[in-house]
């Protein structure tokens, strides 16, 4: 059975691209692009290839040995392009863990992530078999050298790809799929993209993809989410959460603590529970009020971002509260301890660098932070702690109706 290829992956060059046009254009409407000149300036562009164009191995044996590149801060090696930098989820990881069980955590668990930024390097002949992203975030991945094929499905036909229960998708498109396991895999149609060395492909929310290295490739790739994918990682979180209660349902009136088992089991398999969700939300909007302060009042780019950030974050609040989100008592966020802690000062400061380079602003147009946490305070109620998504809701419309700057 071959497939049916109804078009190209649209190919742009990124020198002719502004952020709001590439926002508009590709997140917003969820829509993959190959963007070119991007990574002209990249050290791993002349470090890692020798001049056939074929990776450098002996230079990664030399430099890197056994370690992982991540513990050699010093190497840059690449510099994440301003389209891709609205970036919340390594952001965030850069500063918390994204799973922090109260009483059996451990820094370096099973279900703990550093961050979602990923060096891969395949021989030619190697591929990757179907799948859409973790956590249905975006990613994007960058060929340092070497070429591949993609292959895309759109959202609209992800069922297609499943078996008639949901749960095993199709591992390779290009071998005989079996049509009475996978009955609507005939119906599919597929968009297409060659990679060229030099080349960043932006791969949106929820689209099924397969990769094909037709030649030795070492390629540098980010998961990421922001405010326009926010509401494709809480509906996969939900369903997962469900999918998580259903498997363990017969244990359920044996179980000390079933709702815990749930959420520690969909840490595992998910990479993030629902409390954790909800307390990478709290920081991150608490994030975002402490940055709209820090700005003068003004209906800049940067400014209308943090809105929108705000305005989704309280959309998937409500989702989370009509779906009966978070149950745990001791899941909550003490606004005291959070807003003085200079862990959260110091992801404030890397989220306001971000921001000003994403629409590039001056640095100096945000102010230290620290002077506006009183304030911030103000905005939450007599309890001074977040620990609902009701109370994230209240404090964020609280901070709306006396902010100069407005929900998007």
């Amino acid at each position: 059975m071959g497939i049916d290829i109804i078009g190209q992956i649209e190919k742009i060059n990124g020198k002719e691209l502004s952020y709001n046009d590439f926002a508009e254009r590709y997140l917003a409407k969820s829509q993959p692009v190959v963007i070119s000149d991007l990574t002209e300036d990249w050290r791993a562009r002349e470090d890692w290839v020798i001049e056939n164009g074929l990776p450098d191995l002996k230079f990664f044996a030399t430099h890197f040995g056994k370690s992982r590149v991540q513990e050699y801060p010093d190497y840059t090696a690449y510099k994440t392009p301003p389209f891709f930098a609205d970036d919340w989820l390594n952001i965030y990881l850069d500063h918390y863990q994204m799973h922090e069980d109260r009483e059996n955590f451990q820094k370096y668990d099973q279900i703990s992530c550093s961050d979602y930024r990923f060096v891969y390097m395949g021989g030619k002949g190697s591929w990757t078999p179907l799948h859409a992203d973790v956590f249905r975030s975006y990613s994007w991945s960058a060929n340092v050298c070497g070429r591949k094929r993609w292959l895309f499905l759109p959202p609209s036909q992800s069922h297609l790809v499943y078996d008639r229960y949901m749960k095993n998708c199709v591992y390779n498109i290009f071998e005989e799929v079996n049509e009475t396991k996978f009955p609507g895999f005939k119906e599919t149609t597929w968009l297409e993209c060659i990679q060229e060395p030099g080349d960043t492909i932006f791969v949106p929310s929820g689209w099924h993809h397969q990769v094909y290295n037709l030649e030795d490739t070492i390629s540098i790739n980010h998961n990421w989410l922001n405010a326009y994918n926010l509401s494709c990682v809480w509906d996969l979180l939900w369903k997962d959460y469900k999918d998580t209660e259903e498997s363990i349902e017969d244990i359920r009136d044996i179980s000390d603590d079933f709702e815990a088992l749930c959420q520690r089991n969909l840490a595992a398999n998910t990479g993030m529970n629902l409390n954790d969700f909800f307390i990478f939300m709290s920081r991150f909007a608490l994030g975002n009020m402490v940055l709209q302060e820090a700005l003068n009042p003004c209906s800049s780019a940067m400014a209308q971002n943090l809105a929108l950030n705000l305005s989704t974050i309280k959309k998937m609040m409500v989702k989370m509260i009509s779906a009966g989100g978070v149950t745990a008592k001791d899941v909550y966020l003490d606004l005291r301890e959070t807003l003085e802690d200079p862990q959260f000062l110091r992801f404030c400061r890397d989220m306001g660098r971000t921001y000003t380079m994403i629409h590039k602003e001056e640095d100096t147009k945000v102010i230290f932070p620290e002077e506006f946490l009183p304030k911030i305070m103000g905005f939450a109620d007599q309890r001074m702690q977040i620990c609902s998504p009701k109370d994230l809701v209240e404090m964020i419309e609280r901070y709306s109706t006396c902010s100069s700057n407005p929900l998007a």
